[in-house]
């Protein structure tokens, strides 16, 4: 594990970094004095956090549950439950539970920096979370810490705010994304399973195909039409590396090629979005990182790392350092669709080391294609995705957020028939109707 390196995170650190993110949330938000209650601002908030800041424990006390619009919502540091969580003064708010606190907490990654587990890809683990421990992975627990502030502002100034809009007036946006591992292996699994079986007439017919017709993965063209269709646009992660990890993982099937660059620049004019799918071991090296950047021979807009990896204690450091990225969208879990960080929108990363936001936006990740059915993450049936999906979206579109999907392109193939094509139309229906703004990610950091 890297060592811990932290600077001091103190009382104006907290509430200015969770402050900058209220205001990108609620952009009409009006200037009004926020603070502690030793300050006696307009909007006092009680400070429950105590020493814990001033400790490298990954986790604070339970939390405790309170009612906030129809929702059984978890307070971190609110340690005087008895007392109201909103109480209106004439020109003045006060609310009970230390939200600024608990909203650093969340949205900062304390306990993925502070925690020393990690699962065999060297990544935080969902089993390891505040959200898989009190059963809050679905909910926007920031987002709704912020809309009780957003009450406490609308009253003291007597102006409404409004969540965020996206382009064209739209309630939220959707990112929709694939990372592009395989373009050339959709034949080995069924010719493998055809040898074992001994049907070498099949397993012949395979292997013919394989070498005379393109590959079922080798897509990416028919991916682009099919966004097209409903108005939005690919974002690609492209994977340039395709000799194993150092510790065996595979990275893509695939050379970068001049054909295959080509074929990017091609889709690049027709409005797709070419980002980089860092591959094993660049989350904690940015000189690797940057030649990658350097082998895709065009500027790339945005970030994600293969298999999702991503070290709290140097990665954030590590992709800062390239300076080529507006925006990462790494920050989800693999076991569970839902908020890593508890947030629907995107968000700063916090650089423990500095004591700062850095100068990239995460745009995190909600759902992934192989979190929903592979054996190892939640195994559910076609019948249940959209019915799973459904109440994340609506919270999403609640807060005016960002719903990211990761959609692989292999999982395109027809003979997907539970995390295929027609499950992704399902989700891309879903969001149409419910009147979504498809953005690539330039677009929407361009937008904040």
């Amino acid at each position: 594990m890297p060592p811990l390196n932290a600077a001091p995170v103190t009382v104006g650190l907290r509430l200015a970094y969770v402050l900058q993110h209220f205001r990108l949330a609620y952009p009409d938000a009006p200037s009004v004095d926020i603070g502690f209650a030793s300050s006696h601002p307009a909007i006092t908030i009680i400070n429950g956090a105590g020493d814990f800041f001033q400790q490298n424990t990954p986790y604070p006390a339970a939390p405790n549950y309170r009612d906030w619009a129809g929702q059984g919502i978890p307070f971190f540091f609110d340690n005087q439950p008895e007392v109201p969580l909103l109480s209106l003064h004439p020109d003045r708010a006060v609310i009970g539970a230390d939200i600024i606190s608990a909203a650093f907490y969340l949205l900062s990654g304390w306990q993925e920096y502070f925690s020393d587990t990690r699962d065999r890809h060297g990544r935080f683990p969902y089993a390891a979370s505040v959200q898989k421990r009190y059963g809050f992975v679905d909910l926007p627990v920031v987002n709704y810490y912020f809309d009780v502030l957003k009450t406490a502002v609308e009253h003291v100034t007597g102006r409404p705010l409004r969540p965020r809009c996206w382009a064209g007036g739209a309630p939220f946006a959707a990112f929709i994304t694939h990372d592009i591992d395989n373009l050339l292996s959709s034949w080995k699994a069924p010719a493998k399973a055809a040898l074992q079986r001994g049907r070498l007439l099949k397993f012949g017919q395979l292997a013919w195909q394989h070498f005379t017709r393109p590959d079922a993965w080798d897509n990416l063209e028919a991916i682009a039409t099919t966004l097209a269709a409903y108005g939005a646009r690919s974002t690609f992660f492209i994977l340039p590396e395709s000799r194993p990890g150092a510790d065996g993982t595979p990275n893509a099937d695939y050379p970068i090629s001049t054909a295959l660059l080509q074929r990017l620049e091609v889709l690049k004019a027709k409005g797709c979005e070419i980002s980089l799918h860092g591959s094993i071991g660049t989350a904690v090296d940015s000189p690797h990182l940057a030649r990658e950047v350097e082998r895709l021979q065009h500027s790339v807009a945005g970030l994600r790392f293969h298999y999702l990896r991503w070290e709290p204690r140097r990665t954030i450091a590590e992709v800062d350092a390239t300076n080529s990225f507006r925006y990462d969208s790494t920050l989800g879990f693999a076991e569970h669709f839902g908020f890593r960080h508890s947030y629907c929108h995107p968000f700063y990363p916090f650089n423990f080391a500095t004591g700062t936001g850095c100068g990239f936006l995460e745009i995190p990740l909600n759902v992934m294609d192989a979190t929903l059915h592979h054996p190892n993450y939640l195994q559910l049936q076609a019948g249940e995705i959209m019915p799973a999906l459904e109440p994340m979206f609506a919270e999403i579109e609640r807060f005016g957020g960002v719903a990211t999907v990761l959609w692989h392109n292999d999982h395109f193939d027809p003979a997907n028939a539970v995390t295929g094509p027609r499950q992704f139309a399902e989700i891309m229906g879903h969001l149409q109707q419910r009147g979504a703004a498809f953005l690539p990610g330039s677009q929407i950091v361009a937008e904040l």
